[in-house]
């Protein structure tokens, strides 16, 4: 797989494992976004932190 077959592959992980939730559970999904906008600046950008850091780490892994 080239450069470019790998990056749509990934876009499209990432897009099925994110539209799980709401075709699981709408309440949900719409429950934890109202929680989200309970959350001040600072709290959002440490959580895009982790999850830029844990990537990072798995495609360290791989």
């Amino acid at each position: 797989m080239d450069g470019f077959a790998s990056l749509w592959a990934a876009l499209g992980l990432v897009l099925l494992i994110e539209g799980l939730l709401p075709l699981i559970s709408p309440a949900g999904w719409r429950r934890m976004f109202l929680q989200l906008l309970q959350l001040r600046d600072g709290q959002i950008r440490f959580c895009g932190l982790l999850g830029v850091l844990a990537g990072l780490a798995l495609l360290a892994l791989s």
